[in-house]
């Protein structure tokens, strides 16, 4: 007989966690080797500086719940939203396609792709990494990035200043103790850690300045004029500054800072052109919360008419609403962008 489907489903999210705790026992054990067995005291303070900043890092990626449309939906203010865009503005939408999620049952923004691994849609989806247990998308892509640069670090330090020993041990310079095994050992653990993960962060690091993600990558964005990998690229810097945010004094700490639904005046171009501009009645409209200014996205070319996105200047709302016809809405405090939709 065939175990029921939660037996299942449990037993895969317990193995899931299989590569979490391996990478844990080995950083446990590389502590071990380095602090109790080598113990060279003028190493120790860089050594603890970067394990801090790689546990610290790692643990942000593992535990950041991955951003997801689906879950901060607020009714009430769907009802309003929905009814003052029927009723006051005159949009037309260039519909290239709707990116709707049967599984989640919701439009899929851009950018956004359902993970089956954690079974929710995942906004700006990188891929999902089983040494993490979880989802790397907008909520903890800078998080990951820091993660695989300190992680670098920590195996580079330690296979630098125990190279030496590792050295002597093998030519029998040193008298055998029980730190030979660990010395040797931590050595080539140090150098295979440091290349595997040497050429995955370079890897992430072009990704970063192309602004693409993994997906993206293997598969390019359909825009108005056919697909593009180039299409959500705004230049080396301000790519950086989409994952690391504006502020350069918190690059380097695992801190949120990233630019995406909380700041829509920097995301228009990962949205495909979809609205006219609205008609005077709409933009006189008595709400006073409500105020209109455009953008035009680089997937348009000299070629393409210009079109604009309609921004909102609702204060009161804080809940990313989707709306399961031809448009939907990204959240932020302060503004709501009105955006269609590309094929990915």
């Amino acid at each position: 007989l065939m175990a029921p489907s939660h037996v299942l489903k449990c037993c895969q999210r317990v193995l899931a966690w299989v590569p979490v705790v391996f990478i844990a026992l080995v950083v446990a054990w590389s502590y071990y080797a380095y602090v109790v067995e080598l113990c060279v005291f003028i190493y120790l303070v860089i050594f603890h500086l970067s394990f801090v900043m790689f546990a610290w890092s790692y643990w942000k990626t593992i535990f950041t719940f991955p951003a997801s449309p689906s879950n901060e939906v607020n009714k009430s203010f769907k009802v309003l939203i929905l009814n003052l865009c029927i009723s006051y503005l005159d949009f037309e939408i260039f519909n290239i396609a709707i990116r709707y999620c049967d599984r989640c049952q919701l439009i899929k923004p851009d950018r956004c792709h359902h993970c089956s691994a954690c079974d929710l849609c995942v906004l700006k989806m990188d891929h999902h990494c089983p040494w993490v247990n979880n989802c790397v998308g907008f909520s903890n892509y800078k998080f990951f990035l820091l993660f695989l640069f300190y992680s670098l670090l920590y195996c580079l330090f330690v296979a630098a200043t125990v190279l030496q020993y590792f050295i002597k041990f093998w030519t029998n310079e040193l008298p055998d103790t029980r730190a030979k095994f660990h010395v040797l050992f931590l050595f080539f653990v140090a150098a295979m850690f440091f290349i595997s993960i040497l050429s995955l962060f370079s890897y992430h690091c072009w990704l970063v300045g192309k602004n693409r993600s993994t997906i993206e990558a293997f598969r390019a964005p359909m825009f108005r004029n056919g697909p593009d990998k180039n299409g959500f690229s705004l230049g080396c810097q301000k790519n950086l500054r989409e994952v690391f945010g504006d502020e350069k004094k918190y690059w380097l700490l695992p801190i949120f800072t990233s630019v995406g639904p909380q700041d829509p005046s920097t995301l228009l171009h990962s949205v495909a052109p979809a609205f006219r501009e609205p008609t005077p009645s709409a933009a006189a409209h008595p709400y006073s919360g409500v105020t209109f200014s455009h953008a035009r996205t680089p997937a348009c070319t000299s070629e393409c008419p210009p079109t604009t996105l309609s921004i909102y200047s609702i204060h009161t709302v804080t809940s990313l609403l989707t709306w399961n016809s031809h448009f939907f809405l990204l959240n932020n405090p302060h503004r709501w962008l009105l955006i269609g939709n590309v094929i990915m």
